[in-house]
């Protein structure tokens, strides 16, 4: 009953007509600033931030929201159209997606796209009404040793991104993960692989990794390989049949619980979730030959993810005061910039606000999918531009963007630096995919190890007295080890078959 209430004080909040605007705006100002390669969320809600400062509290955080979960549905126009994500978390909506939009599937995979992310995040916001307490109990359960062990398990996906090329696949998740190592130790305060660049110190952007090595080294590829025509969709274009709604189902529900409980660990968010997503569900697959090649059950699974990780993100920041990526660590100073102290008593001191906030996700679901299906085609007109104007000014934007993050004229320098990198990499045969992966991953799978051995007086048997490391552990190996053993006696089968 106290969840009911909660509810419906937070519906009577949000449905205040100055909250819904708010919201509209928001998801708006989210998605164009999601289309805009690099810039991503964390960006857009630190851009915008000031400007809020005026406005009522829950006004404001409903406003920002709508910006976070709204850019999440704008870098997919981008990402399927000209595959130059406008996030992290979409960067493996190009795997599949741009190849559907390159078959005459845009309007699909944009349709699709909407879909599970309205289906993942409407649903997972239930789940976070329901569940918060229950969720966040289970997060604080999560030490550095089962930090360390969700790590590994999330470069065992490698295996389910590169498709053919596993071996590639992983030398470039190592290439992210010795590039994650750039900058201070955090632990000793010794620089490493700096070579005197003080700019360095910090690490090497992510931003600047991904504009350099995705979006500009994919947009010359692109340019290369003679695909310059504009991809146009139309809204009857995005219409799905019955057979492949049915096939998308489980694909959304895999991705979006996935992404929820990815989600609500803290600092692993959407960009973790999308990739755990795309990895299970190529392996879970009775036919995984389309994956990499317009599968859009791969479109499916990592838009519901990341959407759904958006929503587990917020747990245990408003009942931990814990910021669940990124953005929610910026969400969470606007918390602190209002007088508002996120933590277990949030919910009994301030109802208003926080059940305002969540009530405000599943109107801003409702307005991205009204505004996504039927608008997706004019939200991807600025995209209709000739690619021979539009990919140089698109690459302008993403130097920019580079540069405007850290304010930074080396963070653009190495964007380009990277695109080169990026470029010689594609022509080679080897996915770039994993290698933002392994820089993701890279600095907090070093820092959670070394916490781990630090308790434990530097013994490695604290991870086999975790069970809940054991079990992650488990699961990991079972990720590699059940597919081959599947393909071993299949093929196996076909050798006596055929002997017969």
């Amino acid at each position: 009953m106290d969840i009911l209430q909660g509810i419906l004080t937070g519906f009577s909040v949000a449905l205040q007509l100055e909250n819904v605007l708010f919201c509209l705006l928001g998801v708006v100002l989210g998605t164009f600033i999601g289309m805009l390669p690099g810039l991503g969320s964390a960006s857009g809600v630190a851009v915008m931030l000031p400007l809020t400062l005026t406005l009522d509290p829950v006004t404001a955080l409903i406003m920002l929201a709508g910006i976070y979960y709204g850019t999440e549905y704008g870098a997919t126009i981008s990402a399927v159209l000209i595959s130059t994500p406008g996030d992290g978390a979409s960067m493996v909506t190009v795997i599949d997606g741009h190849k559907m939009a390159l078959m005459g599937r845009a309007g699909q995979a944009l349709a699709v796209a909407a879909i599970a992310s309205f289906g993942a995040g409407t649903f997972t916001v239930l789940l976070m009404s329901v569940l918060a307490p229950a969720f966040a109990a289970v997060a604080l359960n999560f030490g550095p040793p089962e930090m360390f062990a969700l790590m590994v398990l999330g470069l065992l996906t490698v295996g389910g991104i590169v498709g053919r090329n596993p071996l590639k696949g992983v030398m470039m998740a190592v290439v992210g993960a010795m590039i994650a190592m750039v900058g201070i130790d955090t632990q000793t305060s010794v620089l490493r692989y700096i070579y005197d660049f003080s700019e360095l110190y910090s690490g090497v952007s992510l931003v600047a990794v991904v504009v350099g090595i995705v979006a500009l080294a994919g947009l010359v590829s692109q340019g290369a390989s003679g695909h310059v025509a504009p991809i146009r969709t139309r809204f009857r274009d995005m219409t799905l049949s019955r057979k492949e709604l049915r096939t998308v189902g489980g694909s959304i529900t895999r991705g979006g619980l996935l992404g929820f409980l990815v989600g609500i660990l803290p600092g692993a968010g959407p960009t973790l979730a999308s990739f755990f997503a795309y990895g299970v569900e190529r392996r879970a697959a009775k036919d995984r030959s389309m994956f990499g090649h317009g599968d859009i059950r791969g479109v499916a699974a990592p838009e519901a993810a990341n959407n759904a990780a958006v929503n587990g993100a917020f747990i245990p920041t408003l009942t931990m005061g814990i910021p669940g990526s990124a953005t929610t660590a910026i969400l969470l100073g606007a918390f602190v910039l209002f007088d508002i102290q996120p933590g277990p008593l949030l919910f009994e001191q301030q109802p208003d606000v926080v059940w305002g906030l969540i009530a405000s996700f599943y109107l801003g679901n409702i307005l991205l999918l009204v505004l996504n299906l039927p608008l997706a085609p004019v939200f991807a007109s600025v995209l209709r531009i000739r690619y021979s104007y539009l990919y140089p000014v698109v690459s302008a934007v993403s130097v920019v963007a580079a540069f405007a993050v850290s304010g930074l004229m080396f963070d653009a320098w190495l964007a380009l630096g990277l695109a080169l990198f990026g470029i010689v990499m594609r022509q080679q045969g080897y996915p770039v995919a994993p290698l933002v992966l392994g820089l993701v991953l890279g600095g907090m799978l070093e820092a959670e190890l070394r916490r781990s051995l630090a308790i434990s007086g530097g013994s490695f048997g604290i991870f086999a007295e975790r069970p809940i490391a054991i079990a992650i552990f488990v699961l990991g190996v079972a990720l590699v080890a059940v597919p081959a053993i599947v393909r071993t006696i299949r093929r196996r089968s076909v050798t006596e078959t055929v002997g017969v």
